[in-house]
């Protein structure tokens, strides 16, 4: 698939593995699903700067959720003919979905969102939503390996840590923990933990979740993966919309005195907009490039965002 992040668009010719559909086309694949949402649960789902309304939810998640659904009671019924075939009977694991994309590009919130579409489907009514900020290395650590300017990177990430906590996911463990992460300290929190109970299905959301395996870590997460999103836009549309959040996050939580970041809550509007562009041209834009964006074509499915933050095309890889 070519880069759309540099501006040129996918095929839909022989050489591509993702069947193309636009919005319009998308939205009449699940015409008679109910919406389970209510405005205001959509708008508590929303994050800073995302489109998400009525019409968007019921046009692009509403008949992302039916396919999964798919996906999941297929899963559960290979699993029924491979018990069979071996003649033992085992519980059914957690079905796993990989959300990744840049950051500011909306993958937060659709993690946010697909959970609550999901736990209205009746054969899956307990959705999990991990991130992997939690499987930050801690600063301290960062900072001692000078990686500190990499964080979100691929090795800024305790990878076998994550890898060992999805891996206890899918073998069907009562409880699995995972660290918390503080967005306010912007830190892992000691002695905090997400506990995760055996639940129908967990979305795991981050930056790198689509990494495939390497010389030093030879199964990668995304490999446990049954079902992959990627959140693409232009990458010039992406840097656009990480100022603009910036900018709401300095007016906003940055003012915190507690905030890692309070240090940029005094900055003028221009001063905040160089320091976000700063940022972006150092670590977001190159780790989006570098680690981000050449994953997008190992996803299952391709949501694409035009310019104002709205899904226009949707790519499903072939069967």
């Amino acid at each position: 698939m070519a880069e759309h992040g540099s501006g040129h668009a996918p095929s839909n010719g022989n050489g591509s593995p993702f069947i193309e559909i636009d919005r319009a086309s998308w939205a009449e694949l699940a015409p008679a699903t109910p919406l389970p949402l209510t405005p205001n649960e959509i708008v508590e789902l929303r994050g800073l700067g995302d489109v998400l309304d009525l019409r968007e939810v019921s046009e692009v998640y509403l008949p992302l959720s039916r396919l999964i659904n798919l996906y999941a009671a297929s899963a559960k019924q290979l699993h029924r003919a491979t018990s069979d075939f071996l003649g033992k009977r085992a519980e059914s694991t957690p079905f796993v979905i990989g959300v990744g994309g840049s950051v500011a590009v909306g993958k937060s919130t659709i993690a946010r969102l697909l959970r609550e579409l999901l736990a209205r489907w009746d054969d899956t009514p307990r959705v999990e939503l991990i991130t992997t900020d939690g499987f930050l290395r801690p600063n301290a650590e960062l900072e001692r390996l000078g990686l500190m300017g990499r964080k979100g990177f691929p090795e800024s990430y305790d990878r076998r840590a994550l890898l060992r906590f999805v891996s206890k996911i899918k073998s069907g463990a009562e409880e699995v923990r995972a660290p918390f992460y503080s967005h306010l300290s912007y830190d892992i929190v000691s002695n905090a933990e997400i506990v995760v109970r055996r639940p129908d299905i967990l979305i795991v959301e981050g930056l790198n979740v689509l990494q495939p395996a390497t010389r030093t870590h030879r199964l990668a997460v995304s490999d446990l993966f049954d079902f992959s999103v990627y959140v693409d836009a232009r990458s010039n549309d992406i840097a656009r919309w990480y100022e603009e959040r910036f900018l709401k996050l300095q007016q906003g939580a940055f003012a915190n005195p507690k905030s890692y970041f309070h240090r940029y809550a005094t900055l003028s509007p221009d001063e905040a907009r160089a320091t976000a562009r700063d940022i972006w041209d150092r670590i977001n834009g190159p780790n989006l490039a570098e680690n981000i964006l050449p994953t997008r074509s190992r996803a299952t499915l391709v949501l694409r965002k035009n310019a104002q933050h709205a899904v226009d095309h949707v790519l499903v890889r072939k069967i």
